[in-house]
């Protein structure tokens, strides 16, 4: 039974594609949207892109990959904090529309907070759904104070999504983050879940306590640490695949079943938090 999480009223599986690094050279510009086009066909049906990614190039990429398609994917962009205010983030949102070559967005972020009060955001939110420009929309990279702050305001709790870092390395939002956005049931999308972007990648996959579960299991040491990232109720993950044999190991992580045995291993080498740790941030 492959894992699901549920965003507001729809559920789309729990591991889906991210874009982080796509459209920055040409040259693999067939290679990625092949990329994302064999992740639809197994199942990944979300496709997490950023109007920041290679200045609109990933979009662009993304775009390319849904012509003719867009039905059978879920599609997520984010918005510069910058650009989050009322009259900005409208006209943000269809600069990215027209990227993506899409009318509709089913999700849409502010990337990270900045300047613009939460408020302000929440009314340009509202206005873009109001328009049909978006389904619903959510935050990326905030703490558990800034979620606070963001829940106390007016239209807050509309809130579907909060896009942050995680990973097996990097387990603060366990402490507080994670189980405040359980409790008001918003999904936690979980960036750069093999530490892709980090410098904890190389120590993860080369781990002989997770190599041997793995070995163990006949998987892959990056599809153990996808299961173990969406291990939890309302949590999934958004690996960056650019190749047809990633995106393929992608979706079959999302059967693999972690015991309670193989936890209490994982979590013996990599231990939970016991206090409160400042949101990681790549």
């Amino acid at each position: 039974m492959n894992k699901t999480v549920t965003f507001s009223d729809q559920s789309v599986p729990a591991i889906g594609q991210g874009t982080w690094y796509m459209g920055e050279e040409s040259s693999k510009r067939g290679q990625e949207v092949a990329a994302l086009q064999a992740g639809l066909e197994h199942g990944l049906k979300l496709i997490d892109t950023a109007e920041m990614y290679a200045d609109g190039g990933a979009e662009e990429v993304v775009g390319e990959a849904l012509r003719g398609r867009r039905d059978s994917a879920w599609l997520v962009s984010k918005v510069y904090p910058w650009n989050a205010g009322v009259v900005d983030a409208v006209e943000a949102c269809e600069r990215s529309l027209r990227r993506l070559q899409t009318d509709y967005l089913d999700l849409y972020l502010l990337h990270w907070r900045g300047t613009v009060p939460l408020e302000e955001t929440i009314t340009a939110m509202e206005k873009l759904q109001q328009a049909g420009k978006i389904r619903r929309w959510g935050v990326s990279n905030f703490d558990s104070s800034d979620l606070k702050e963001l829940l106390a305001e007016e239209g807050g709790n509309a809130c579907a999504a909060n896009q942050v870092l995680y990973h097996l390395a990097s387990r603060g939002i366990e402490y507080d983050l994670l189980p405040d956005c359980q409790q008001h049931a918003i999904p936690v999308m979980a960036y750069c879940p093999l530490a892709q972007a980090g410098r904890l990648r190389h120590d993860l996959l080369t781990h002989p306590v997770l190599n041997n579960i793995a070995q163990q299991k006949g998987i892959t040491t990056a599809q153990l640490l996808l299961a173990w990232v969406i291990r939890k109720e309302g949590v999934m993950a958004i690996p960056k695949a650019s190749s047809l044999q990633h995106v393929a190991e992608n979706a079959a992580a999302l059967e693999v079943v972690l015991s309670n045995e193989e936890l209490a291993l994982i979590n013996e080498a990599f231990p939970p938090p016991n206090r409160k740790m400042p949101l990681d941030v790549v």
